[in-house]
This record gives C-alpha cells, structure tokens and sequence, in this order.
C-alpha cells in the first residue's frame, strides 16, 4: 500500500457524497483552519478553498462520485490525493463515524503522512473502461438468463438441451414449444427475447472498444493477445484496468494489485494468516483466472506444466502458480513491449 507524504501548507480532507461535500482543512501545524459541510458543487468547493489554494492538497475517499472532484483540482492545479477506501482502517475502525469525523480523520492522514492511496484513472481512458466494466454486468445478466431457461427446462422434467444456449444458432423455436403450459412458454420466451437484445448490445459495445484499443495503444493490445487464453476481452480487460505499467515499480506489486499473491499478516516472528483478499483490483483477478482455465485448453506444454505441479501440489494451488506466472509475463511483456514467448515462460 502506498502512502501519501508530501509536505504541504495546508490539508483538506473532504468526505465525498453524491449531493454534499463536507470540508476539513488543517494547516501545517495542525490547527483547524476551515470547517463545514457544503453542496458538492464545483463554484462551492473553489470558494471554500479560495484563501487556502497556495500550498494546499484535496484528499477524498475512494467512491462513485469522486470524478468531477478529481477533475477540477487538475484543472485548477491543485494537487489531488484519492484515498484507499478499504484501508481507510481510521475510518471505519471508530466507534463514532460521521461526516464531520470523517473529514477531520482524512486531512490528519494527510498531514500524518498515512493516507492510503488509490489510483487516479486518467480521465482520457475513464470513459472507456467504465464501458468496459459495465459490458462485464451484462453478461453476466444474459448468463442469468440462459441460466433460467435451462433451470425451468429441468423444473419440468425435459430432457437436456442436445447443445449450449450461449450460441445464437442453438437457440431454435423448438425450445419453447417443449412447454405445454402457455405461460411457461411466454416465460422462456421472454428469455430468449431478452438474450437476443443482449448479444446485439454487446456486440455494438465490443466493437466500440476495440476500435479505442487500436487507436488508445494498439502495440500493447497485439502483444497482450500473443498470450496462449487472452483474447480480446481479456486483452481489453487487463489493457484498461492496469492502464500504465509504469505506476508498478516492482513485479511483485503488479502482482498484489491483481490478486494474484497472498499478503502475510505477522506477529513477533509468527505467521498468522492472509489477509487483503478484497483489496485492490478485482476485475484483474478475474481476467487472469480465466486467462490461465483457457490457457490449458490451447497450450499444451501449459497444460503438461500443469499436470507436474498438480501431483506435488493441489489443483487449486497450481491453478494460482499458473495465474502467477501469466501475471509475471504479462508484466515483463509490457514493460520490454516483447510478444509472448513460450519458452521463457515455462524456463522458470
């Protein structure tokens, strides 16, 4: 986790809402300088902050609505600090929590130098990869679907579909005419009415974002897709959500960002247990489970590899390894800008 410790003349530490802002700043000394909760409306913050701009930072907790926020400070260059919202352990450890503490709690971790540090997305790349997670949420909704179908077609005791309902050319008029009763029919039917509005949805978003990942930086996006099980969602998926490798200065904090390692919590020389599982970027996790289960379908040395480690370890275990390792890969393709090379990646 990294900390923001800048010296600076004055902190505010702000606690965001969609319609209000509450408003927190200290000087170098400590001492309360402002004070009061406010619209979160840009002309309300740019006034409160009018006699405090020479010298001051803006740090805010990490929610929806911390765009136009961000945003302002860097047209108004004022330096802007997003706080980690599960570390804030400040925050949600007291046993008093309201507005006005929250704020105060957050210009203290300023000055203290303990304020913990999301990342800032660029604003040019937000749009799209907010796009890109919201195209995640509907296949997952048209997954539901397919789901329902193939559930009431067990309810009632039919034989299994002869193939999968996710492909277009297998969703036939038959299938509904297997239900005798009429509202089961118009039921099912409505699923398919409805998965049939999703492909066409996700297929016009999905071209849009390729087309911004050929244009946004399409030499990455090629090199990505040279991995044995990255395609182009998870292709786009890792190109939008690590945004910048330059930002991770070490392998091994790429790889805590993605899940993809256990953080120790330890004590006077003992270990006692994990912790952070929920911490950092989850999406990332997602992208390299799948990456690595489609790995081992198309890359037979992979697939070998993994054979060797499931007898010394358990399948769970060398599936996280293989994870790992896409991830060590995925970091040093970037970084060199090099394609995929099968036999380094198994050398190790």
């Amino acid at each position: 986790m990294r900390y923001y410790n800048q010296p600076h003349a004055y902190y505010c530490g702000g606690d965001l809402h969609a319609r209000s802002l509450y408003l927190h700043i200290l000087d170098s000394q400590g001492v309360t300088r402002f004070e009061k909760n406010l619209p979160a409306s840009p002309q309300a913050f740019l006034d409160a902050v009018a006699p405090f701009r020479d010298g001051l930072v803006v740090g805010v907790e990490c929610m929806f609505a911390w765009y136009w926020l961000a945003d302002l400070c860097e047209e108004q260059r004022i330096p802007f600090v997003l706080g980690h919202a599960l570390a804030m352990k400040a925050i949600h450890g007291g046993k008093t929590k309201t507005d006005r503490i929250d704020a105060a709690k957050l210009a203290g971790l300023l000055r203290g130098g303990l304020f913990p540090q999301a990342y800032v997305y660029p604003k040019a790349k937000r749009a799209t990869r907010d796009l890109l997670r919201r195209r995640s949420i509907f296949v997952r909704q048209r997954a539901h679907l397919i789901a329902h179908i193939q559930n009431t077609n067990s309810q009632y005791n039919h034989p299994p579909f002869a193939k999968k309902l996710t492909y277009k050319g297998n969703r036939t008029p038959d299938l509904v005419e297997r239900f005798a009763d009429d509202s089961t029919r118009l039921s099912v039917q409505a699923n398919l009415n409805m998965i049939a509005a999703y492909d066409a949805q996700l297929q016009q978003l999905e071209t849009h974002l390729q087309q911004h990942a050929k244009i946004e930086d399409p030499v990455t996006y090629q090199f990505l897709r040279t991995v044995p099980g990255i395609g182009p969602i998870l292709g786009l998926t890792m190109l939008y959500e690590i945004d910048d490798i330059q930002r991770f200065p070490e392998v091994g904090n790429f790889l805590s960002y993605s899940r993809l390692v256990s953080c120790i919590h330890e004590s006077a020389g003992k270990v006692k247990g994990v912790g952070g599982r929920k911490i950092d970027n989850a999406h990332l996790k997602w992208a390299f489970g799948e990456a690595a289960s489609l790995m081992l379908r198309s890359f037979p040395a992979a697939k070998a590899w993994m054979a060797r480690q499931a007898k010394k370890r358990s399948k769970v275990r060398a599936h996280a390894i293989l994870e790992a390792k896409i991830g060590r890969t995925v970091y040093a393709m970037w970084q060199r800008q090099r394609p995929f090379d099968p036999k380094r990646f198994l050398a190790s």
